[in-house]
């Protein structure tokens, strides 16, 4: 957030939700809650490159990308504790308030 801009994330799978397919999702949840703004854009920058979500396909563990000042303490416990049902609710919404099919990206602005 910013006193022009807010930023939300919901999650659309395409796929069958699973702890080793989410690693990216949970990250960026986790993020959201236990960071403050700057090192929070810093890390969603880190986790949106392509390299990234390869090496935590391959099995790197996600504190690996955690960048200098964020509470990793904070977000290690949010992002372990952090259950697919979070997600699920949030594919759930996409699809059956906003109406998108699974995978579907969408932006909204304004709450509409």
């Amino acid at each position: 957030t910013s006193s022009h801009t807010r930023v939300g994330i919901l999650n659309n799978p395409s796929s069958k939700i699973k702890e080793d397919n989410t690693a990216i999702a949970r990250g960026i949840l986790a993020a959201f809650l236990t960071q403050n703004n700057s090192n929070l854009k810093s890390f969603l920058s880190k986790l949106s490159k392509e390299e990234t979500a390869k090496s935590l396909a391959a099995g790197t563990k996600i504190d690996k990308f955690l960048i200098p000042g964020m509470d990793g303490n904070a977000f290690e416990k949010k992002y372990n504790t952090l259950g697919l049902d979070s997600i699920k609710t949030h594919q759930m919404f996409c699809q059956e308030v906003l109406k998108l099919l699974p995978g579907q990206m969408a932006v909204i602005s304004n709450g509409r």
